[in-house]
Parts: C-alpha cells; sequence; structure tokens
C-alpha cells in the first residue's frame, strides 16, 4: 500500500474511533439534514405566501444579520459556557422557534415583521454553535493542523451528505406537505441533536483564558489584526461569502421562476450541489496528503467559480444541476484546509474567538449577498443577478488567491506570532 494511503486511513481510523467526534457527527447529520430542507422551504414559504422576491431576500438576510452584530461578543460567550453548553443551549433555542413559524401561520397570527423578528433570533445562535462545534475538534483530536483539515473535510462531507437528501427531500414533503410543515420537521432535528450531544458528548469544558492577550470580547479581532496569516485572509471572507449567500437564495428563487415553479428541481439543484461537494470532501481528504493546504484552497476557489457564470444562460435545470455540480466538488478543497489552520493556528484559549470572529467577517458580507438577489432580480431579470453573483465571487476569489500564495511562500506560515518557524 502507498504511504500516503497508509497516512490517510490512519487519519480517517483515528478520527472515527473517537466517540464524542461520532457523537458530533450524528447530530451534525440530522440537524443539518433539517436545516438543508429549510433552505428550501423557508424561501419557498416566503415566495408562496407574499410573491416578493425581495421580501424572501429580506428574511434570509435577517438570518445572517445577527452573526455580524453579535459574533464577536459571542466567542466570550463560548469560552464561559464550554463548547458543550452552547451547542446544548442553541438547539435548546433553535427548535421551539422554528416551530412558531408554522404553528403562527397555521393560526393565522404571523405577520411579516414577526417572521423577520423569528428569523432573526434563530440566527442569533448560528456564531456561538458553529464556533464551539469546530473549536471542540482541536481538543477532542489535538492540535495536528492535517489531522483537523481532515476532521473538518469529514464535518464538511456530513454537512454536504445533508446537501444532497436535505433538499431532495424536501422538495417531496413542499410539494407533499407544504413549506410550513417541513419547518415544523426541522424543529424536530434541532430536539433531536439536543438530546444526542446532551447524551453522548464528552468534552467541551469551560476554556480559561489565563493570559491578558486571550482576555476580552475583542482577543480574538486583536488575534486577527496581528496575525500575518489569518488576517489578510479573513479580509477575503468578506467578498467570497457575500457571492456563497447570494447562491444559496438565487438556487430556490430560480427553480421558482425559471423552472415553474417546483420544489422538486429546487430540491435536485441543491441536491446536486450537495453531491459535488461530498465528492469534493472525499477529494480534500486525499488531495491534503499531497499538497499544501493554502495551495489546494487557492486552487479549489479558482476552479469552483467558474461554473457559476454558465448560470447566467438560459439553460434546462439537467444542465445548471451539472453547473453545480460542479461549483460543489471543488468548495470543499476550499474549505477544509482553511478550517485547519483556523482552529488550530490561535491558542487553545483564543480558538473560540477567532472562531466567532472569523463568522462575524463571513456575516459582513453575507446579508448584503442576500439581500441583494431579490432585487437584482426584479431589476434585471435571473441572468443579470447570476452575473452579478458570479463576478462577486470571481473577484473574491482573486483576492483569496493572492493573499494565500503569498502566506504560502512566506516562512511566517508556520508561526501564529508572526515569527519563522526553527
Amino acid at each position: 500500500m502507498p504511504l500516503y494511503k497508509t497516512v490517510q486511513t490512519f487519519y480517517i481510523i483515528r478520527v472515527l474511533r473517537n466517540r464524542s467526534l461520532l457523537t458530533l457527527l450524528i447530530a451534525e447529520l440530522v440537524s443539518t439534514s433539517g436545516t438543508a430542507m429549510t433552505f428550501l422551504a423557508l424561501p419557498w414559504f416566503v415566495l408562496e405566501t407574499t410573491g416578493s422576491a425581495s421580501q424572501m431576500s429580506a428574511v434570509l438576510a435577517a438570518e445572517l444579520l445577527p452573526v455580524a452584530i453579535f459574533g464577536i461578543p459571542s466567542g466570550a460567550l463560548v469560552g464561559r459556557l464550554g463548547a458543550r453548553r452552547t451547542m446544548l443551549a442553541g438547539d435548546a433555542l433553535r427548535a421551539p422557534l422554528i416551530a412558531l413559524v408554522p404553528v403562527l401561520h397555521w393560526t393565522g397570527a404571523l405577520t411579516f415583521p414577526l417572521l423577520l423578528a423569528i428569523v432573526f433570533v434563530l440566527g442569533l445562535a448560528s456564531a456561538p454553535y458553529f464556533a464551539a462545534q469546530r473549536t471542540i475538534v482541536p481538543e477532542l483530536l489535538g492540535d495536528d493542523e492535517t489531522l483537523v483539515a481532515k476532521a473538518s473535510a469529514l464535518f464538511g462531507g456530513a454537512t454536504h451528505v445533508t446537501l444532497v437528501l436535505g433538499p431532495v427531500l424536501g422538495g417531496v414533503l413542499v410539494a407533499w406537505v407544504g413549506a410550513a410543515g417541513v419547518l415544523l420537521l426541522d424543529a424536530a432535528t434541532f430536539a433531536f441533536a439536543f438530546l444526542v450531544v446532551l447524551l453522548f458528548l464528552r468534552g467541551g469544558a469551560r476554556v480559561r483564558s489565563d493570559d491578558a492577550s486571550s482576555r476580552g470580547v475583542l482577543a480574538g479581532v486583536r488575534f486577527l489584526a496581528r496575525d500575518p496569516v489569518l488576517g489578510p485572509l479573513v479580509l477575503t471572507v468578506i467578498v467570497l461569502d457575500m457571492a456563497g449567500a447570494a447562491i444559496s437564495v438565487a438556487i430556490p428563487l430560480a427553480a421558482f421562476v425559471r423552472y415553474g415553479e417546483d420544489a422538486h428541481i429546487a430540491g435536485a439543484l441543491f441536491g446536486a450541489f450537495g453531491v459535488g461537494a461530498v465528492a469534493g470532501s472525499v477529494l480534500a481528504m486525499k488531495l491534503l496528503d499531497r499538497f499544501r493546504p493554502l495551495r489546494l484552497a487557492s486552487g479549489g476557489i479558482v476552479l469552483a467559480t467558474i461554473p457559476l457564470w454558465v448560470l447566467a444562460a438560459p439553460m434546462p435545470w439537467p444542465a445548471a444541476a451539472l453547473a453545480l455540480f460542479a461549483c460543489g466538488v471543488f468548495v470543499p478543497l476550499v474549505n477544509a484546509p482553511a478550517m485547519g489552520l483556523i482552529t488550530t493556528r490561535p491558542p487553545a484559549a483564543l480558538r473560540a474567538k477567532v472562531m466567532t470572529g472569523v463568522m462575524t467577517a463571513s456575516a459582513l458580507g453575507g446579508p448584503a449577498g442576500r439581500l441583494a438577489v431579490g432585487p437584482v432580480y426584479e431589476w434585471r431579470g435571473l441572468g443579470v443577478m447570476f452575473c452579478a453573483v458570479a463576478l462577486t465571487m470571481s473577484i473574491g476569489a482573486i483576492l483569496f488567491v493572492s493573499v494565500a500564495l503569498r502566506a504560502d511562500r512566506s516562512p511566517v506560515l508556520a508561526s501564529p506570532t508572526g515569527t519563522p518557524a526553527t
């Protein structure tokens, strides 16, 4: 057996034998399956009840806005509560809130401002939950960047499996029980994740801040501002996630207006991206043994951007699904190396705060991307809207590659203090 395959097998076995990590994976698979169905069900619900693409964009933007506003303080919350308690609190909050939407709709009490408020509060749990889920991985596996990157690829693969099954199942269920019924099912998946983490997850204790550099709400921001690698990379995330957030809105909108208001097609489009991303996650785990992480991420972001330009042209839905599949293949080649770097480079006491700082940067662009889709479509149609998304992604890719390759050639990559590794 070739050496790289032996190393690959060792990493996978080490990850899968960790009971707590398996608990996280199971909770991730179930809860993100529900979330993936909501990716389709929530915009579909707004389009059906209001008929407005702009109001759909506003609702989806409201979900990301709290991350931009409260993302940085939430890092301190994760450190104070610990990763496990943070995840439990997040699921305990999200389960009843998402269930409230269909209940109020069926009783005739749901107004558009109230829907915005509910979605906004749902978004409050996103930053601390994700930060807790990712920063617990080095606690469980150690600080080996390659191992953590592979675990991130494994988590990414689990998430992308749900992007295959969730939207496809969501499309079927929206056509069968309606979008409101699917939202109720999503609430049940959050409740399941809560019970799994409560009963089986070990670890995720509070992180003590023993030195001045890790204390304070802005400690993660200060680290990013000083770090010669993560700091510049995080700035590119603002542009990239603006485009990524726009894509999540553009897909159901395209299915609604271009493909005959067919929820099955919307599910198939999301599913095509998910199939590609699952394949990409497997590919990322293999390629991390052969390529330096930032070089792999640089190639991945360029290749992920190209298929987005194809979507601007009118085409049958299978052709659009093929373009999304191609995009999905290359996204994990960016996410897995980046997540490995983000979660291992900061000291343990700072990881949650750095992670929420990164998420806040992401959320600075995300709401704008989601909010712009509806008005741009209403102004110039789907073709111009997809061109705008692809152009934004291309600008972000150029910025990312220039920063990543410069950092990869620099001797400071191995040291978070900015000094060459010895």
